[in-house]
């Protein structure tokens, strides 16, 4: 038998000990893994759910983290089994194009996180960086702001998930947060249908869709702004994966 770091070491492109895997043989085994989990007979929805889900987090804290850098303040952040989620923000004193910006910025949060993933994911140092700081941001917002039971067991095994993951040998550090980078991508796609949706239900009521919202605020119909935000997205992810592949 082939002792699991020498396995690891063929498959990713890199020798026991050192610390970084190849980018492109990372890249495609993160590929790869996603494939055979999504197709697994019986198990592959329920083991991709939690990865949904974590779409679901970088698309509220896009909100949240959008309004506080333009000066708004995020209240309170809230996610369900299902999927839907909801940032609770205070806009008090923004105009129209705050508003539009902060309700993009959730909308592109995915993306975002996703070149994140790619860029800091092209070594295991930057890897195991990318994990501590998310599992601090997350562990912030698990204080501060989750206000409901499922998000704030959701997010609790997310930042013990980042912690753990960090501690892990650089390459497979790189592997990890390769494979979310993966993940965040494909969620782009996978949940575009909501950039040209007009309204959301979750279980605390119903409610315009950010693009129906966008649509108020600056009046063009909201499927333009979903194609507007779905275009900045592919547009960020192209640029995290090439970053990442010219390594």
């Amino acid at each position: 038998m082939i002792p699991s770091d020498e396995l690891l070491a063929a498959v990713t492109g890199t020798a026991p000990g050192r610390h970084g895997a190849s980018p492109r043989n990372v890249l495609i085994l993160s590929a790869v893994a996603t494939l055979v989990l999504y197709n697994l007979p019986f198990l592959g929805n329920i083991l991709a759910r939690p990865l949904v889900l974590l779409s679901t987090v970088a698309h509220e804290m896009g909100h949240g983290l959008s309004a506080l850098f333009l000066g708004g303040r995020f209240l309170r952040f809230a996610m369900w089994a299902n999927g839907s989620g909801l940032a609770e923000i205070d806009l008090t004193g923004f105009g129209r194009i705050r508003q539009a910006l902060t309700l993009a910025g959730g909308l592109v949060g995915p993306a975002v996180a996703a070149a994140v993933c790619f860029f800091l994911g092209r070594s295991g140092q930057g890897a195991r960086a990318c994990l501590v700081g998310l599992g601090v941001v997350l562990l912030v917002v698990e204080i501060l702001l989750v206000r409901n039971l499922f998000g704030f067991v959701f997010v609790g095994l997310l930042v013990a998930a980042c912690f753990l993951a960090a501690r892990l040998p650089p390459d497979r550090a790189q592997l990890v947060v390769i494979f979310v980078g993966v993940q965040l991508a494909l969620a782009v796609f996978s949940r575009a249908d909501y950039l040209f949706t007009r309204g959301v239900v979750n279980p605390s009521g119903t409610y315009p869709s950010d693009v129906m919202q966008m649509q108020h605020a600056l009046f063009l119909p909201y499927w333009f702004w979903g194609i507007v935000c779905g275009a900045v997205s592919v547009a960020v992810l192209v640029w995290g994966v090439a970053l990442f592949w010219r390594k």
